[in-house]
């Protein structure tokens, strides 16, 4: 039987060094079934106004199926497999009236009041599972670097400074091929575990155990906020937009 524990959450959200916002996030309380938490992170492309439209979209359709979500009957995985599609049909309309074709990625996880959660995602924003510290998962990105990771061909290091770093195999609005559907389950979720949720505008500034160690010593607020500002700091001007959505399950005290 899981032991108690405490919700405790942040997000963040910050334009970089880009002179619009493209990025959008949402963390939201189920409305009925106190525990129930939904995070979405959304990375729009495609224009000024393009990007913002489709990451908007994301975060309409996250609120809306959320909304109409029963813990007690429905399958969270079902749920965020809907968000995936809906956002998708929705920001392919989008493009009729945007100055470029709209796209945008998705990470979102979903977490019942019992601590079992699901997560799902399209394109390279992330999401992270640690235990007091340490990695237990992350996404896999679907990005053209991800593939020649995985032939072997680059380290994940190197890809942070390829040339190509920014082209997407799979994201939400590409008219050529379906978004990529890929859930993970967490069966139960325990006290000291952390899921964040985030853009490559952060992820690029750290190594997992970085970030570990900033969410497992610091509050979710406190977390945020250092790695928002080390990010700033070490993109020297040149900085994504950047976004990150952080759920920590405290234990009580004694």
């Amino acid at each position: 039987m899981i032991r108690g524990f405490r919700l405790a959450a942040a997000t963040g959200l910050h334009k970089g060094d880009r002179p619009y916002q493209q990025d959008q996030v949402l963390m939201l309380s189920h409305a009925r079934t106190p525990g129930c938490v939904l995070g979405v992170i959304a990375d729009g492309m495609g224009g000024r106004s393009g990007g913002r439209k489709a990451s908007d979209q994301v975060m309409m359709t996250a609120r809306q199926l959320f909304a109409r979500y029963r813990p007690e009957h429905d399958e969270p995985g079902s749920i965020l497999r809907r968000l995936l599609d809906d956002a998708h049909t929705v920001i392919k309309l989008t493009a009729l009236s945007s100055e470029q074709e709209p796209h945008s990625t998705v990470a979102a996880f979903l977490m019942n009041p019992h601590g079992d959660c699901a997560w799902i995602h399209a394109g390279d924003s992330r999401i992270y599972h640690f235990q007091r510290g340490r990695l237990i998962k992350r996404t896999r990105d679907h990005s053209y670097v991800q593939v020649l990771i995985d032939r072997g061909e680059i380290t994940e290091q190197e890809a942070n400074i390829h040339p190509q770093g920014n082209i997407l195999l799979g994201c939400l609005g590409m008219t050529a091929t379906p978004p990529p559907i890929e859930t993970h389950f967490i069966p139960q979720l325990q006290p000291g575990d952390v899921l964040m949720a985030c853009s490559d505008g952060l992820w690029h500034y750290f190594t997992p155990e970085e970030m570990g160690a900033v969410l497992s010593e610091q509050s979710p607020r406190e977390a945020v906020e250092l790695l928002v500002d080390e990010a700033r700091k070490r993109a020297r001007g040149t900085g994504d937009n950047l976004s990150l959505a952080v759920l920590k399950l405290e234990p009580l005290p004694k």
